[in-house]
């Protein structure tokens, strides 16, 4: 149970405290001393008699009322100490910094449990065992360094890695990227990152909780809760950004379904984050570098001014911007435009990249910016000034800084020199401002940011959905694959449309299916699960007599059960599915079909129930999405009702958690319809 002591505690007692600082029970000590806890710090060492010039016992016994315990002694001497602390001591927030727990053998998963269950029962809150510990502004119980200055304005962090924490900070820190709360959370014995996060959207505080937080994740072990709490603190102005580590672990894995070979831990993961709202990254400077973004002003549109003095990072942050979905838009002949190119040196550019020359001044970075806040139509600026260490530049990062501040429009800076102008940069990180030292990074990080949706609602679509009726078939299916018969009539529940089709177990039966439908049938094996590798597929049947022949070769195929007509369909292949994860729930996969699907695994997640927003953007993800749109004079396909149908196929398995596997495969559409050709469902009642 996290409690104000772990975040404001007005005396901790060190466990293990130490006078060698190069132990971590002496270097939490030190960093508590050197950076101002203004409580009582109390040092436990039986054989020591003084700690750092603090109050030392030799025992816990002998300790007054503590309302923080920090751990850093082995692990077989933790629980004792527990137990005396929160019996004797009335301690509430203890951080075990003690390695040999659960992430060794069972037996130090039984002496974590142990601990648990006394915490608990006494109300109070751990982090750890196995971490660095926690920063606030309150304390800094950790044996590491650096140490950050914590403050209000700056982001809240949580990782589950004790050294990636670390790290993070160490890229953070140049960047000038400012921490808040730091919290280390180990084995997450009683507390995860999800409680964390839990606990800062219910005590959150308008107007001064941190505005931005940061995640490092290697297990969630509550998805719903984390969906839930990071979609709610976005909802209240909040940003999040989250690394997910040991995305290929799971891999994909052997499956009978292409969605079941397709889905893997990641798939869910980047299904969850998008449907939170949350920014994912893959590595410490990309989740550094989107926090930097995500601290400044808002970005409201996707037109950029990228404002320069050198032409080449101009150049890459421009192919960044635009292949990431933002504009540089030309900027057009305009008595403003003309104005302010007299203002800058002969051979300068008022374009594009807005080039002013390695000569340009300070003053004439302000004209352009000032023309670029009230003239031009853009919705944001990027600033690249470095120098060859020719002349100084503090007059030039001065009036950035300043500027940063009064336009009302997020200004972006690149100031790459991060040795000839050192000073300069870190007075101008000293005033509150971050920087990008790399314009590539801070191009595919914003539009990273811009490309993440809002939160999505959790409604689920229920027009034309039959839920009685997906009810009583899936309570009268047997587990396995199911018959077409049965794919049929869950297909017609949910509102799916497809092609029309006819189950023939005789010759007789297959030439009426194929009359009632109509010519060109297609006709398919029922048994076999791959019908493709045993020729079971055969297209373009155009008459009686041909139905006749294909039905008695597909009849003969060892494990046919027997014959499916159905009507020849056309247009642009596409696929759909889903599979249920363990603790996630359902993941919907979607794209195009055929070797989109198969070789180069074109498809984007989600989560259901989805959106029609959120179908909308897992659409519009696909690198196929050009072509799905219309390309070249060649048609695309009726895009609101692919969305529709994958918004009913969601639906569809909120009602039926029992299937836990699910493709159609191919979907056929062209801009008028889209058909359901092929589809394969598997159910388990008992999984």
């Amino acid at each position: 149970m996290i409690n104000e002591k772990l975040f404001h505690p007005e005396s901790i007692a060190v466990i293990g405290a130490s006078n060698n600082i190069s132990k971590p029970g002496g270097k939490i000590v030190r960093n508590l001393i050197d950076n101002g806890f203004a409580g009582e710090i109390y040092a436990v060492n039986p054989n020591e008699t003084s700690v750092q010039g603090v109050p030392t016992f030799s025992s816990v016994d002998e300790l007054p009322s503590v309302d923080l315990a920090v751990l850093a002694i082995a692990a077989q001497h933790c629980l004792p100490v527990v137990k005396t602390l929160t019996e004797q001591n009335d301690t509430k927030a203890f951080i075990i910094i003690s390695a040999g727990f659960g992430e060794t053998n069972e037996a130090g998963k039984k002496l974590e449990k142990e601990i648990v269950e006394v915490v608990n029962s006494h109300d109070a809150c751990l982090i750890g065992p196995n971490c660095i510990g926690v920063m606030t502004p309150s304390h800094t119980s950790v044996f590491t360094t650096p140490i950050p200055k914590l403050t209000s304005d700056g982001c809240d962090f949580i990782s589950g890695s004790g050294a990636t924490a670390v790290f993070i900070i160490e890229s953070g820190i140049p960047k000038g990227l400012r921490f808040a709360n730091v919290f280390s959370v180990g084995n997450s014995a009683q507390t995860g990152v999800e409680d964390l996060l839990a606990y800062l959207d219910e005590n959150y505080v308008d107007g001064e909780s941190p505005k931005v937080k940061l995640l490092y994740i290697e297990n969630i072990a509550n998805p719903d809760k984390l969906l839930f709490h990071a979609s709610s603190l976005i909802r209240k102005g909040f940003k999040i950004a989250a690394i997910k580590a040991g995305s290929s672990q799971a891999g994909s894995r052997a499956a009978s379904s292409h969605t079941g070979a397709l889905t893997s831990s990641d798939a869910a993961v980047d299904a969850l984050f998008r449907k939170a709202g949350i920014v994912r990254c893959y590595g410490r400077e990309e989740l550094t570098t989107v926090a930097c973004v995500l601290s400044g002003k808002n970005l409201s549109g996707q037109k950029l001014a990228i404002i320069t003095h050198a032409g080449g990072p101009g150049v890459m942050l421009t192919d960044a911007l635009e292949s990431g979905g933002l504009k540089i838009p030309q900027i057009e002949d305009s008595p403003a435009k003309s104005a302010l190119k007299d203002k800058l040196f002969a051979g300068s550019s008022v374009e594009n990249p807005i080039d002013f020359l390695a000569t340009g001044t300070a003053a004439q970075l302000g004209e352009i910016i000032d023309a670029c806040e009230n003239d031009f139509d853009f919705d944001g600026m990027a600033v690249i000034f470095g120098s060859p260490g020719l002349f100084p530049i503090g007059d030039v990062y001065a009036l950035l800084s300043e500027k940063m501040k009064t336009c009302k429009k997020p200004i972006f800076p690149i100031l790459p020199s991060l040795i000839n102008v050192k000073e300069d940069v870190a007075v101008f990180l000293s005033q509150g401002n971050v920087n990008f030292p790399d314009e590539v990074l801070l191009g595919r990080a914003l539009t990273k940011v811009m490309s993440t949706p809002p939160p999505s609602e959790n409604a689920i679509f229920m027009e034309g959905v039959n839920i009685s009726e997906i009810r009583n078939i899936v309570e009268s299916s047997p587990d396995g694959y199911q018959s077409p018969e049965t794919v049929h009539r869950l297909l017609d529940a949910a509102g799916i449309p497809r092609v029309k089709e006819i189950v023939a177990k005789s010759e007789t039966e297959a030439v009426l299916a194929a009359m009632n439908i109509g010519f060109p049938v297609v006709m398919k094996v029922i048994g076999p699960l791959h019908k493709t590798e045993v020729g079971g597929v055969i297209l373009n049947v155009r008459n009686i007599a041909q139905v006749r022949k294909e039905f008695h070769h597909l009849f003969g195929i060892d494990g046919a059960e027997g014959v499916l007509i159905a009507q020849m369909a056309s247009g642009m292949e596409l696929f759909l599915g889903a599979k249920y994860e363990d603790k996630f729930g359902h993941i919907v996969l979607c794209g195009m079909g055929g070797i989109y699907v198969e070789v180069l695994k074109d498809v984007a997640s989600g989560l259901a129930p989805l959106s029609f927003e959120e179908a909308t953007a897992m659409i519009e993800s696909l690198k196929s999405y050009k072509i799905l749109k219309g390309f070249r004079k060649q048609p695309g396909v009726n895009l609101p009702r692919f969305t529709e149908i994958i918004v009913r196929l969601s639906s569809l398995l909120r009602f039926a958690t029992e299937i836990k596997e699910m493709d159609i495969n191919p979907l056929l559409g062209d801009e008028n319809q889209i058909l359901a050709v092929d589809a394969r469902i598997r159910i388990e009642k008992n999984a």
